[in-house]
């Protein structure tokens, strides 16, 4: 039995999909079954029940407001998924966990390793910084997997909010100065549950591939569904959001391609299959 956490959100419902359409018998847990804020009750809702796999899909994503509800952030992104990997370990169950590529700096301008130090600019990339650390050394047989730049059909996300906001306007100003990945939540579930199946632990990089600006990123989804506007380039600082973002958080795949021994479809053509499937 495999359980999905935050089972309502984008990446829970492409695994509910996922799970469906390969017979593997699941169950979907939302924040009313199981809410990652109550750290007191996690292990006592789990007394008496067993699972094969937990797959964590529940987090605090804020980044601004992370800054003013920092205890809440910790509580999701950190401490919530520590005591599912006591959970985990106490079941016998591999835990699949999520993070993030706001974990490092931005400071260098080739992809990040799994090994490399993080050096968090906010709450948000601390608190899950510190996450993976610690569900790390609680539960070995966790799965680690840090993503960028999630959009998919449910929850908010760029992506959606980028084409809410063509049809009402015929001016778009855009950030240039931040670079990462954008990753299909239907591609990270489909290919953290190819890692699983590798029966391999640890932290992993999982985005699409390549690389691309957030304003070349918005250009290229509005010229594909022929939108006539214009997208202005403009400059983080100019938005006064609370948290500073990397400017650079792409991800090396070189590890993670290695042990699927295959490549991962790019940004352009997972947005591509976003857009057409309708």
């Amino acid at each position: 039995m495999v359980l999905i956490l935050g089972a309502s959100g984008q990446l829970g419902q492409e695994f509910k999909k996922l799970l469906e359409k390969e017979e593997v018998n699941h169950r979907c847990w939302d924040r009313k079954e199981l809410d990652m804020n109550e750290i007191d009750s996690i292990q006592e809702k789990f007394k008496e029940k067993k699972f094969k796999v937990i797959i964590n899909c529940a987090a605090y994503n804020d980044v601004d407001k992370a800054q003013e509800e920092r205890e809440i952030c910790y509580r999701v992104n950190t401490y919530g998924p520590r005591e599912l990997a006591h959970v985990a370990r106490k079941m016998g169950a591999v835990l699949i966990h999520f993070s993030t590529g706001f974990i490092f700096d931005g400071n260098r301008m080739v992809p990040y390793l799994e090994d490399t130090e993080p050096n968090p600019l906010g709450e948000y990339g601390a608190s899950k910084a510190l996450g993976e650390r610690l569900v790390m050394e609680t539960w070995g047989e966790s799965l680690v997997l840090r993503t960028s730049w999630l959009y998919g059909k449910n929850g908010n996300n760029f992506v959606k909010n980028l084409l809410k906001w063509s049809e009402k306007s015929k001016v778009l100003r855009v950030v240039d100065d931040q670079v990462a990945t954008p990753t299909s939540a239907k591609d990270l579930a489909k290919y953290t549950w190819k890692l699983y199946n590798k029966e391999v632990y640890g932290i992993y990089n999982l985005t699409n591939g390549g690389g691309v600006s957030k304003y070349n990123f918005a250009r290229y989804i509005l010229e594909a569904v022929g939108w006539e506007g214009e997208v202005i380039p403009c400059k983080s600082y100019e938005f006064k959001g609370l948290c500073e973002r990397p400017k650079y958080s792409v991800l090396s795949l070189e590890k993670v391609e290695r042990i699927l021994g295959e490549r991962i479809p790019s940004w352009e053509k997972a947005v591509e299959e976003f857009l057409n499937d309708k």
